[in-house]
């Protein structure tokens, strides 16, 4: 799994369309989200990765970072090699990329 800042994502997203996975709740993502993002809820996850293509790669976010890594993990313990986790999470996003964001 790589680890890319807000900063990094943002430009490797000028050139690469990844699937954005954002495990957060739906409170959170109601709140603010990367457009384009699929909200799976983190404890959905064993379900919904039956379902998307391991082949892709998947960048996943979160609020800080933390359960968008654990949930990388756990995705490429499933076969899925081309994952990324935002460092940082929304929160940095909203410092780094996009300080219009809302922020809870």
């Amino acid at each position: 799994m790589r680890e890319l800042s807000p900063a990094e994502l943002a430009t490797h997203l000028k050139t690469n369309r990844p699937a954005l996975l954002d495990v957060r709740e739906p409170w959170e993502f109601e709140i603010c989200h990367i457009e384009g993002s699929r909200l799976v809820p983190m404890s959905r996850i064993p379900l919904a990765c039956e379902d998307m293509d391991r082949g892709q790669e998947i960048v996943v976010i979160c609020h800080h970072g933390i359960r968008s890594r654990q949930v990388g993990l756990y995705l490429e313990s499933r076969g899925f090699d081309h994952i990324i986790n935002l460092s940082t999470g929304i929160e940095g996003w909203a410092r780094d990329v996009d300080p219009a964001m809302p922020v809870y």
